[in-house]
């Protein structure tokens, strides 16, 4: 029997350096300020040499502290915009685009601040310039972080996944365009494949047949990434039907990276922000409604005002969420946990419109306000329902990979009698596509389903 590998030990500096990345401080931070800074003043310098009325100390004195202020709006746009989200270290499109169209962003941004407050932080033709020389500088940070880690960490190494001819011709790529990349290994199918790559000590895994994706889908790519071993998948000439984003290459071949989270954590940081930021300017409007809505529940339902019930949350973590009670105290004694339906009877009287017009949960914005919960997302289910349906409908655990939500793509489009597969299509589709463009939509689209009453 062939000894499994040894891990090797982590070199002090290198531990230091994923200490510090879990807490949120990378070199790359300081780097980027040092660049967007220095870059500034670099344009400044050659711009104002051109002028015969140049005062080097005039412009320092001037413009030393609002370029800092500069640097930290560039540094909140790039956080935000998920440029100090980890790299994966293959399949993975070069960032150039993306850094080049966040600098002009931030630059927009800055000259936007700059006219409301009717003093230019910034000389607009440094501005201008900027805009085309600052990304060289945050691409060049990112060539270097890439080789360091590749000297700390070593080259990646990946399991290959496939019948051997694939296996052959794969390797055959990898050889020709020089890769930096070591074959750790090979196999036919994906049984095992978690101890596999582990026995191995395989930071990648490579699929190149069709029919892994399947047999991986239900917990084995979770399982995966929760080791930090990264999936990529081969694109076929027929998966181009499917009209895939961020096809990256290895070798020459076309691969997508399989990722059980949909959200990459700057988006989850963005999202938050935005139920904050939304919170914020709706409360003129919900914080009275809350309270006419409050005192109607206690006139007509009586105490107790709310309805607590635990429901399923974020990574599957449960928490209690707040409504308006619109039934019975004991609404489910008799049946147990019932679905609700259209016309449900277990609704008091009076109540009904509370729950056709969706006011019945204007509490649950205290639960956004917590965290529990955000304001468009998957509905929350019950711990009990959920053990159904996850069992009935392999991958339904993947809604969990959002806080759950006021209000979804499922709720605007589907109705209370929709089939909970339809309902689990759409939660899916949101995650893949999610955009705050498409978070604002849902906004909107639920206001007319609240003034259309429809259910």
């Amino acid at each position: 029997m062939t000894e499994p590998a040894r891990t090797p030990a982590t070199p002090r500096r290198v531990r230091v350096l994923r200490a510090l990345n879990r807490r949120g401080l990378r070199l790359l931070h300081l780097a980027d300020a040092l660049s967007v800074y220095l870059t500034l003043w670099l344009v400044t310098g050659v711009l104002v040499l051109l002028r015969t009325d140049f005062n080097a100390a005039a412009y320092v004195e001037r413009y030393a502290w609002t370029y800092a202020l500069v640097v930290l709006v560039h540094l909140a746009v790039f956080y935000f915009g998920g440029l100090y989200d980890r790299e994966h270290r293959l399949g993975v499109r070069p960032n150039a685009a993306r850094i080049t169209t966040l600098v002009w962003f931030a630059s927009l941004l800055v000259g936007l601040v700059s006219w409301l407050n009717g003093e230019y932080l910034i000389p607009r033709s440094v501005l201008l310039v900027y805009g085309v020389v600052g990304p060289f500088g945050l691409v060049a940070n990112r060539a270097v972080s890439r080789r360091l880690r590749l000297r700390s960490e070593g080259p990646p190494r990946v399991l290959l996944v496939g019948d051997p001819t694939t296996v052959a011709l794969a390797e055959q790529h990898l050889d020709a365009t020089g890769a930096e990349v070591e074959v750790a290994g090979r196999c036919p199918d994906v049984v095992d494949i978690v101890a596999r790559a582990r026995r191995v000590r395989a930071t990648d895994v490579v699929l190149l047949d069709a029919g892994s994706l399947e047999a991986l889908y239900t917990s084995a790519l979770a399982d995966l990434e929760r080791a930090g071993i990264a999936t990529l998948q081969i694109v076929r000439p027929q998966d181009s039907l499917l009209g895939l984003r961020n096809v990256g290459e290895l070798g020459g071949m076309p691969f997508v990276l399989l990722s059980t989270h949909a959200l990459t954590p700057s988006q989850h940081r963005l999202k938050r922000w935005m139920d904050l930021l939304v919170l914020l300017v709706t409360a003129p409007v919900t914080i009275p409604l809350g309270l006419l809505t409050t005192l109607y529940v206690a006139v007509v339902a009586g105490r107790p005002l709310l309805f607590v019930q635990q429901r399923v949350g974020f990574e599957g973590r449960p928490y209690r969420m707040l409504k308006f009670r619109t039934m019975g105290v004991d609404a489910e004694r008799a049946t147990g946990p019932v679905q609700a339906s259209a016309d449900d009877p277990r609704v008091l009287h009076g109540m009904g419109w509370l729950r056709a017009t969706r006011l019945d949960e204007l509490p649950q914005l205290l639960n956004v306000l917590q965290g529990s919960m955000t304001i468009v997302g998957p509905r929350p289910e019950r711990p009990e329902e959920m053990a159904a349906y996850e069992q009935a409908f392999p991958g339904y655990r993947r809604r969990h990979q959002t806080l759950p939500g006021i209000t979804g793509l499922a709720q605007v489009y589907g109705r209370y009698h929709t089939h909970i597969e339809y309902k689990l299509g759409h939660d899916l589709h949101y995650l893949a596509d999610w955009s705050p463009v498409l978070d604002l939509q849902i906004m909107v689209r639920t206001v007319w389903v609240i003034l259309t009453r429809r259910v």
